[in-house]
């Protein structure tokens, strides 16, 4: 049985709407207050920790002692997020239909997860939601693209990474599933779009070697799945 591990934002809905825009704000707030910067250094240790760790959350651990949870409590508050959130019909019809296990595989924390699966009406389609807080190893945090953190996952639910297909809008997260054997599927319906709409790639038509399929939508998983 096909094991689905799908992504959260630009994904399942279009956080590059409204949610990207206000977690950005949200952080470069906290960087700011926590570590008594301005804006402009703010940005810069964000870009530093990003390029380097992969995360904002993971420089700031390091660097300046800041707790996890702390962070993600305080920049995932988002108030009226619900009034935002936008998914399409079609994908979550999708869903439902969709032979497989399914689950959600998110580097945000479970209770923003969960906010998000409730206001657009499909948590109830998914076997379990495995979030960052999930994805401690060896005593740290090892969120995607951490390629032993993914096949850690794949062992927790007792099946050989490759009964699994990570469906993800990020380039960087599957070719880390593609190296350890898990099946890769590229959703492009949000990333595409906006300012906020995801990560910038040299063209869009272009596929990878470690994506296995290209999408817009979900329903073509169906023909598969």
């Amino acid at each position: 049985m096909t094991v689905w591990l799908f992504d959260l934002d630009n994904t399942l809905h279009d956080a590059g709407a409204h949610a990207f825009g206000a977690l950005n704000r949200s952080m470069a707030d906290y960087v700011q207050r926590t570590l008594q910067v301005d804006a402009e250094e703010a940005a810069r240790l964000r870009r530093l920790y990003l390029q380097r760790y992969g995360a904002t959350l993971l420089g700031l651990m390091r660097h300046h002692g800041v707790a996890a949870a702390h962070f993600l409590h305080e920049t995932h508050r988002l108030p009226g997020l619900e009034q935002h959130l936008s998914g399409h019909r079609h994908d979550f019809a999708a869903l439902k239909a969709l032979r497989g296990r399914k689950l959600i595989l998110t580097n945000a924390p479970r209770a923003y997860a969960l906010r998000v699966l409730r206001a657009l009406g499909i948590e109830h389609l998914f076997e379990a939601v495995l979030s960052i807080e999930d994805m401690h190893m060896f005593g740290q945090l090892r969120p995607k693209p951490d390629a032993r953190m993914l096949r850690r996952i794949a062992v927790r639910l007792g099946v050989p990474p490759s009964q699994c297909v990570l469906v993800e809008d990020t380039l960087v997260h599957q070719k880390s599933a593609r190296r350890i054997g898990m099946k890769t599927v590229w959703m492009q319906r949000y990333a595409r779009r906006g300012e906020h709409g995801g990560p910038r790639v040299a063209r869009w038509s272009m596929r990878p070697a470690y994506v296995d399929r290209v999408l817009r939508g979900l329903r073509p998983l169906c023909r598969t799945g």
